[in-house]
């Protein structure tokens, strides 16, 4: 079983931090999911009898690693879903882009629209029948060899919306092999990592942040005193 982090723990909430490369959930690759290694984590602590309950809230793509929640309770899991319709939940990122937005800080606005089945996701216009708009703003941490590390607030959970934005203004993300295989080798991990997490406890009704940091490794390392 892969190793996973708890990051916090009670009787409504599960938050971790995803390993990169791990499906959130099962899909066609049947591959080993996050979700399913939980729920054998937790019938086995607990020693439970039937079925553990876990739903998943948000999602990171495959390749990416960080700060994640599930809902223990169906009560937890549509209050918890709700607040993500209503954009409710605050969500930051780590990315490292090859190359040099022309902007410290910055929001970029877009519309994208996916590509079923090619799992592929375009910028396109507004007048677009399928298009949704894309938010986010990002501010410049630091530079190192031709690589930029920036801190992105992301406003909309479109799907690669955090690659394609960014690939779209001429900085692909470090690693990036869908959205930026120009620039990178086959077989590099993208450097992108979910930091924070802001969410109202579904019961207590408290504001909670959540943090996990990206892993001392290249790229990170360059400014792991940033983190």
């Amino acid at each position: 079983m892969e190793d996973f982090k708890i990051i916090f723990e009670d009787n409504h909430l599960l938050v971790v931090e995803k390993p990169v490369n791990v499906p959130v959930q099962e899909d066609q690759s049947q591959d080993l999911d996050l979700l399913s290694m939980l729920k054998t984590f937790i019938k086995e602590r607990d020693e439970k009898p039937g079925n553990v309950y876990l739903a998943l809230v948000n999602r990171l793509d495959r390749p990416v690693g960080g700060v994640m929640v599930y809902a223990k309770t169906s009560k937890a899991a549509s209050r918890l879903s709700d607040q993500v319709r209503r954009h409710a939940f605050t969500k930051q990122y780590f990315a490292v882009l090859r190359g040099f937005p022309e902007q410290q800080q910055a929001r970029l606005e877009d519309y994208l629209y996916k590509d079923k089945r090619q799992n592929q996701v375009y910028v396109t216009s507004k007048d677009y029948k399928q298009a949704k708009k894309a938010v986010l703003d990002y501010d410049v941490v630091g530079y190192h060899n031709g690589l930029t590390l920036v801190k992105v607030n992301l406003h909309t959970g479109r799907p690669h919306q955090i690659r394609v934005q960014f690939a779209n203004i001429g900085c692909a993300l470090y690693g990036d092999q869908k959205y930026g295989a120009k620039v990178n080798k086959p077989g590099q991990q993208i450097a992108l990592w979910s930091h924070q997490l802001g969410l109202e406890h579904p019961t207590l009704k408290e504001e909670k942040v959540f943090i996990s940091n990206p892993p001392a490794k290249n790229p990170w390392s360059y400014w792991y005193d940033q983190f």
